[in-house]
């Protein structure tokens, strides 16, 4: 086939999006277009090859990704409603999709539950008896890889190499049980489940490979053995071609700490031998010298596939390396250098980003920006609605708004405690599957006595009639022009929980007074959208309309992101971003490479290390115009300033002396600091209009 260019596209960026004679491996380096490639080809096979949009699945990691991919798709297209036919999706929604239409292949009843985190922690908690968050997320995070690495629990105890295994794989037999009684799965069953669904009904199979005829992954080198195994059984089976088109990066390829496998690059091969592999190596991003030094660096580790990538962006500036005394003359540094530009060059905020390794490098660099005054956002915080207090009284308003909501049931009906526990919602469990309802309808359904002692039965009635109670009042409107009805609705309801009384009784003072201050700030906020403050139409609404408008929260927040403002983010976070100025910070032995354990074997430690260096590739990468890459001296750690060494990485970008040499001049004593603001200061600035 032609590789000349078409639709725009370089000469392999075309070679790929027009390849249809069978599987399809595309080696996408950074910023080399290839979202543009699945789009172009996708939009190519609808137009050109007469595939029906509703045969072909394109599989992404976050739902972002997803909804941007289905709008540039439906803007190449003659018919733009075509684009709403795809499958555009991430692989745990596809599993939600799978798992809906054939919930009864895997016992589970039409309504089934999806548990969040928070939802399993408490189950998990319960299991293992124990109160320690760390052991608890420890043991949650050992389920997660057991489930994605398609380990079931009777295979993990076998497994298990002392008694802490043995344990958390006991904990994971009696959680899968727990799950199944609750007629309810977690985010790592929605791509589990469909697989041994596919493995044990060929029938089932059969029909999605035929409603899915062709499939496109991104971010191929972030699959785990769960989703390669998924990808497997949708597009192999007798007589079938397998049609599809992998693409990825084996030098992104940075979360093997959640389960990703980059051999699934490798195991693509040998499962495929006609699998055509194409690369892309130009670069539309970044200036020569950033991407000599990212070549540079990845060149250390082992090559699945050779790639270099280019560019046509010109040599560009100097990568600039910053040897400081400590990391409060680090964050400083960044700091001025970031308003000194800002000013200087008429850059946005939003044209830098700060870097780091790990979220505990965020507080000395956010405090040098506020000395600053310069605004900034930050990426992977927790959003004050993740917060295990709102999600409390978020699960209470989601259950009288919809009682079908299982995992909201779950978690008001046991927050706080009311004597009802795990037996109890096991029975309950049990007797919504035979009845096909929801947990809430089950506790009032007749026949359900026979099952649970009066005692238990009776704090599940008058917790289901509290509920009802709050439903009838929440759906009627509040008393005209006055608004105060939602507001009623909701102390009333806060009344009868007496959340306050748990956060004390649960945590230490200073814990729960913050916990109860969040709660009310967040009552304050519904209510005040009650009376119809901040809302453009000014009407008021009643609870059941404010608890809808919960479902949006998070979208709400999304819009942060369009701020003017300097981003700070973790390494992983940043993955798929891109900045005209980045400055990398911490990159020292010890931080970027991350100090692992140090009696692991010698493999373990040289994977490690190579996933460091793909982490430190990503960083660089990140980068456009201009990169800062800055380390320290000495670093307090623990509240004690400890030597430290310059990381391996940075001699592995190769600069020149001039470049990689730490640049002691630069760093500004604090009298150079404040005589360099007062002259920023001091200069005339354009009066706006």
């Amino acid at each position: 086939m032609s590789t000349a260019p078409r639709f725009g596209l370089n000469g392999p960026q075309s070679e790929a999006a027009l390849y249809l004679d069978g599987p399809c491996l595309v080696l996408a380096g950074a910023g080399s277009g290839k979202t543009r490639v699945i789009t172009q080809k996708i939009a190519y096979m609808i137009e050109h090859c007469g595939y029906d949009p509703r045969t072909i699945a394109a599989l992404t990691f976050t739902n972002k990704a997803a909804l941007e991919m289905q709008e540039r798709i439906g803007k190449l297209l003659k018919q733009p409603k075509q684009a709403k036919q795809l499958t555009v999706s991430t692989f745990h929604s596809l599993g939600v999709k799978i798992l809906r239409q054939e919930a009864a292949g895997v016992g589970l009843k039409d309504k089934f539950s999806i548990m969040d985190s928070d939802d399993c922690y408490t189950i998990v908690s319960d299991l293992a008896m124990s109160t320690d968050k760390q052991e608890i997320r420890g043991i949650q995070n050992t389920i997660s890889l057991w489930k994605n690495g398609l380990v079931d629990p009777e295979d993990a105890i076998k497994a298990a190499r002392d008694e802490d295994e043995a344990m958390a794989g006991r904990v994971y037999r009696s959680y899968v049980a727990t799950l199944q009684a609750y007629q309810a799965v977690d985010f790592d069953d929605l791509i589990r489940l469909p697989v041994e669904l596919f493995r044990n009904n060929e029938p089932i199979r059969d029909r999605w490979q035929r409603r899915l005829r062709y499939l496109l992954m991104d971010e191929y080198q972030d699959t785990n053995t769960c989703q390669y195994e998924l990808v497997k059984l949708l597009v192999t089976g007798v007589g079938k071609k397998p049609m599809f088109t992998a693409v990825g990066d084996d030098d992104q390829a940075i979360y093997a700490w959640r389960g990703a496998s980059v051999e699934n690059l490798k195991t693509l091969g040998d499962d495929f031998p006609d699998l055509k592999v194409i690369k892309l190596e130009q670069n539309y991003r970044s200036t020569t010298r950033i991407l000599q030094a990212a070549n540079a660096v990845i060149g250390n580790n082992p090559k699945l596939f050779e790639k270099s990538l280019w560019s046509e962006h010109g040599l560009g500036e100097p990568i600039k390396v910053l040897g400081m005394q400590n990391d409060d003359q680090e964050a400083d540094q960044v700091a001025i250098m970031i308003s000194s530009e800002h000013f200087q060059r008429k850059n946005k905020w939003s044209d830098f980003a700060i870097l780091y390794r790990g979220n505990h490098q965020a507080r000395v660099m956010e405090q040098a920006l506020r000395k600053e005054r310069i605004p900034y956002t930050m990426s992977g915080g927790q959003s004050f609605f993740d917060k295990a207090e709102i999600k409390d009284i978020i699960a209470y308003l989601r259950l009288i708004a919809n009682q079908d909501d299982d995992p909201a049931f779950i978690r008001a009906v046991t927050t706080p405690k009311r004597g009802v526990g795990m037996a109890t919602l096991e029975v309950l469990g049990e007797f919504s599957k035979q009845w096909n309802c929801s947990l809430y309808e089950a506790a009032r359904k007749g026949g359900i006595e026979a099952k649970l002692a009066d005692r238990q039965l009776g704090s599940l009635r008058d917790f289901c009639q509290f509920i009802a109670e709050l439903e009838d009042r929440a759906t009627r409107p509040g008393p005209s022009g006055s608004g105060d009805h939602a507001a009623e609705v909701l102390d009333d309801m806060m009344k009868e929980m007496n959340y306050e009384h748990y956060l004390y009784e649960n945590f230490d003072d200073r814990a729960a007074q913050a916990k109860w201050q969040n709660v009310l700030e967040f009552n304050n906020w519904l209510k005040e959208r009650g009376r119809g403050g901040r809302d453009r139409d000014g009407e008021e609404k009643n609870l059941l309309e404010l608890t809808q408008m919960v479902a949006l929260m998070s979208m709400l927040e999304g819009q942060d992101e369009e701020e003017d403002a300097v981003r700070m983010s973790t390494l992983h976070a940043s993955k798929g971003l891109e900045y005209p100025h980045v400055y990398l910070v911490g990159v020292e032995e010890g931080i970027l490479p991350h100090k692992g354990d140090p009696d692991a074997s010698v493999e373990s430690i040289a994977a490690r290390i190579q996933e460091e260096r793909r982490l430190m590739y990503v960083g660089i990468t990140r980068a456009q115009r201009t990169l800062h890459v800055s380390w320290c001296k000495r670093r307090k750690r623990a509240g004690e300033l400890v030597n430290c060494d310059p990381s391996r990485f940075i001699k592995e970008m190769a600069l020149d002396v001039g470049e990689a040499a730490p640049m002691e001049s630069e760093i500004l004593s604090p009298k150079e600091r404040l005589a360099n603001l007062k002259a920023l200061l001091a200069t005339p600035r354009p009066v706006p209009e």
